[in-house]
């Protein structure tokens, strides 16, 4: 099955969020789990989580993805700013399991005030504070592009996380082309030889998931600006690639169109049904 699907807003609700992914042709979404610059989150309407789940399990509906708010920072090395991401993330990581085979993504941060050492350690504290062994919903680590003091830019930067995470089968891995690619790491001309080397340092049972993201910028740029699919530096072709890469095909891909409408990901969602068939 090819699951692939768009950023939906959870603002009218899970089911309103199936039901706009079942009409774009859709599989599976992602969406913010709360405002992506604030911290209030609105308590999960019980009506509303059975009719998603009645609606999901009949129109094949599958993997929904709840992204983290960008405000947090995990990494931190100020008390209140981990204080706050952990406050977070836990309330978040907790409302998760009422919606079958959703997981958390997480964006690292930045290492602003200690060593990147150091913001990896913490970055790691943090995961060992709010994953439980009870819980169904992995925690996925965001790649970032390596702006500025970003984290986990790097394989390497991931596993140093991953090496110290207490219970390794709750969490996971998803890379963004674009952030990817703003890395520095070539998966246009040699995706192979990319997924070669995250499989060696990391390990491609770890890798859970893929943002299908086009770039405004250029390879190694390490700034991860989202162009409209198809006319970006990455390109349509090599997105597809992605999808048809024999050791990423069954994962779920989610695309975030920069000003998106639902047009255009019906469209980017049929183009790449179409190259997948292919």
């Amino acid at each position: 099955m090819f699951v692939i699907g768009p950023h939906l807003s959870k603002r009218e609700g899970y089911l309103s969020m199936g039901m706009q992914a079942e009409g774009l042709g859709a599989s599976t979404f992602q969406y913010f789990s709360r405002n992506p610059r604030g911290s209030h989150v609105k308590s999960a309407d019980e009506g509303d989580v059975k009719a998603y789940n009645e609606y999901a399990a009949e129109h094949g509906i599958i993997s929904p993805l709840a992204y983290a708010p960008y405000d947090i920072e995990p990494a931190s090395g100020k008390t209140e700013q981990r204080d706050f991401a952990l406050a977070v993330m836990a309330e978040d990581m907790a409302l998760l399991d009422e919606i079958p085979g959703q997981n958390y993504l997480v964006r690292p941060g930045s290492a602003i005030d200690e060593s990147k050492e150091q913001g990896l350690a913490n970055f790691a504290s943090t995961i060992n504070a709010i994953v439980h062994p009870s819980q169904n919903a992995k925690l996925l680590i965001c790649m970032l592009a390596g702006e500025g003091h970003q984290l986990c830019s790097t394989f390497e930067e991931v596993k140093q996380v991953l090496d110290q995470v207490e219970l390794q089968g709750h969490v996971g891995v998803l890379v963004d082309a674009s952030a990817l690619w703003a890395a520095g790491y070539d998966i246009v001309g040699d995706l192979d030889g990319v997924l070669d080397e995250f499989d060696r340092v990391i390990g491609l049972d770890k890798l859970l998931a893929v943002h299908l993201n086009d770039s405004k910028e250029e390879r190694g740029s390490h700034v991860d600006r989202h162009a409209r699919i198809g006319e970006g530096t990455i390109g349509f072709d090599a997105l597809a690639a992605m999808t048809n890469n024999p050791r990423l095909a069954s994962l779920p891909f989610y695309i975030e169109e920069p000003h998106s409408t639902l047009a255009e990901y019906r469209e980017d969602i049929e183009k790449f049904k179409q190259a997948r068939k292919a």
